[in-house]
């Protein structure tokens, strides 16, 4: 029977599993948005930009564990798109990110919108090709299936003509994607290797990255693996910490790395073994002295699914590839079996230490947010306090507010379960408004909170439309505080002249100031502004509890810290 390229490629997405097409559609999509009108297959999630429909689409993948599918329009489209993309080829979500591409018949013109999107898209995709006849849709299809969620993840692009959109074909083969079973288990000798250098450390130390969270029972597996060495486990540096790979309220869990080479050294230094799972050592921010952030004398075995990270920065002495999962059980099993009485007891008093360590600098932050608590405007320790307050167990928290939120949510122990969490890989600004939604879309029935800055909110602003649109009930949470913030932190860290003196150009977000809550009400979402905590605590228990879209604006202090505090 003959089919035309888009109703097999549907009917390929809809073997896969997918059931939602995040878009922004134009001309050259009208072919897809055609076809979905019979389609009760698919629930098409309409965006007004590009930003917020890429961050649905990102932020349903991660929480789902499935493909994302985007639909965006020709060159224009994907050009919005592209800071949304860099950041999903950061994070590593399976994303299929297509395009309408112009009539074949019109390409010797390079006629209005076509252009080589292909090239575009490449640097920050797994693979991208443009597809020339409807015969090849199909096997296109299958392949870019398979590799954004074969690991190592990521996101695929697939420019389509819009007359092979149209074109029919005699016997296209929409035989469903067939993964492969990726949980590779590891080399035997790495892991007896690994064993016996963990074994001998005097004081060895566990650094978490975020695709332990992304590997099926690889959290599960990591505790066990600390319980048995008794080491603590410290996440990974603000730049790259997107996902919680260690219970933050576990006695072992320990502050995250800091941002800069110096700290991040003196952090390190009293540790001589390093087991580094899940995560790229290191990808830093701003440039300092000493460059490099791990010290010299630390041992290190890293284990990771994709082989480019090992040794990428840093030398390895042991280097493990395969699941994550798989890795850790079978390491904590040969440190089981190989462990003696003295070892155990080593193992216990690392414990004992590293939980009287933690507990101390929980009261230390106590300490400081009450110092603080009766200052206004509030301060982001007495923000993220009042938050912490009001967070149920099974709460999804995306955090795009990375000098309010300062890791405080971890250090206190708030967040009660580990795969509810996001934060920004990337940084390119306007992401965490269209995770927030997309994080519910995927769970319905779990309460969704967006912790967004305000300037990195009206990046994506138009997502609130969507929230409303498609009735997605997430709360969104502004700390306010005017300016671009970070910017402010970071020329004082790089000591230039005018911000040592405190003075900046066009870096704050006033004359006019932004009404947030008048800006969301005009897409159709409940708003509310509040200055006192315990309003604040109140309003977020409500709209958690509720099922309906709401942001809440909340003025917070204006000074500007010297520094980011992650630890």
């Amino acid at each position: 029977m003959p089919l035309r390229g888009i109703d097999a490629f549907l009917n390929l997405l809809a073997s896969a599993g997918v059931r939602h097409i995040f878009g922004n559609p134009g001309t050259t999509e009208l072919p897809l948005c055609d076809a979905l009108v019979d389609d009760s297959r698919f629930q098409y999630i309409l965006g007004l930009q590009e930003v917020p429909v890429m961050g649905m689409a990102d932020g349903y993948a991660m929480a789902s564990r499935s493909l994302g599918v985007v639909n965006l329009h020709i060159s224009c489209g994907l050009g919005n798109a592209m800071g949304m993309l860099y950041n999903a080829f950061r994070e590593g979500t399976p994303l299929l990110v297509t395009a309408g591409q112009q009539d074949r018949r019109l390409k010797f013109e390079e006629p209005i919108l076509w252009g080589d999107m292909v090239a575009v898209a490449k640097p920050w995709t797994k693979w991208a090709v443009e597809v020339e006849r409807v015969e090849d849709l199909p096997s296109a299809t299958r392949r870019a299936i398979q590799l954004a969620l074969t690991p190592p993840t990521g996101p695929v692009f697939m420019s389509i003509p819009v007359d092979v959109q149209l074109e029919l074909a005699e016997h296209l083969d929409t035989t469903s994607a067939q993964l492969p079973n990726h949980a590779v288990r590891p080399a035997i000798e790495a892991l007896h290797a690994a064993e016996r250098l963990l074994r001998s450390a005097k004081n060895p130390a566990v650094l978490v990255g975020s695709r332990v969270q992304e590997s099926r029972g690889g959290v599960r597996a990591l505790v066990d693996l600390v319980e048995t060495l008794g080491a603590p486990a410290i996440a990974e540096s603000g730049t790259t910490h997107g996902r919680l790979g260690f219970p933050c309220d576990h006695p072992l869990s320990a502050p995250g790395l800091p941002l800069w080479s110096p700290e991040i050294r003196e952090r390190l230094k009293n540790f001589d073994m390093l087991l580094v799972v899940g995560m790229d050592l290191l990808r830093q921010y701003v440039y300092h002295e000493p460059a490099r952030a791990i010290p010299e004398h630390l041992r290190i075995v890293q284990i990771d699914e994709n082989p480019y990270q090992l040794n990428k920065n840093y030398p390895v002495e042991v280097g493990i590839i395969g699941d994550t999962a798989t890795c850790l059980q079978l390491l904590t099993q040969l440190l089981a079996e190989k462990m003696t009485a003295s070892d155990h007891e080593v193992a216990k008093q690392r414990i004992e230490r590293s939980t009287a360590e933690h507990a101390a600098a929980r009261k230390q932050l106590r300490r400081e947010i009450d110092a603080e608590r009766a200052l206004r405007p509030m301060t982001p320790l007495v923000f993220m306090d009042a938050v912490a307050r009001s967070l149920p167990p099974d709460v999804v928290v995306v955090e795009e507010a990375v000098t309010t939120t300062n890791t405080t949510l971890e250090r206190l122990g708030a967040l009660k379960n580990t795969d509810g969490y996001f934060g920004h890989r990337g940084w390119a600004l306007g992401w965490g408004l269209g995770v927030t939604l997309g994080a519910k879309l995927a769970w319905p029935d779990r309460p969704v909170l967006g912790i967004l800055g305000e300037g990195a909110a009206l990046y994506g602003i138009q997502g609130l439309w969507s929230a409303a649109h498609h009735e997605i009930g997430a709360t969104f949470v502004i700390p306010n505080n005017a300016q671009y913030q970070i910017l402010k932190i970071g020329a004082m860290g790089m000591q230039l002249p005018n911000a040592r003196r405190g003075k900046f150009h066009e870096i704050d977000l006033n004359r006019p100031e932004v009404d947030m809550v008048t800006l969301a009400k005009s897409f159709g979402i409940d708003a509310i502004r509040v200055s006192n905590t315990d309003e604040l605590s109140d309003a977020l228990r409500e709209s958690l509890a509720g099922n309906k879209p709401k942001l809440i604006d909340v003025p917070i202090a204006r000074d500007v810290p010297n520094r980011l505090n992650y630890g």
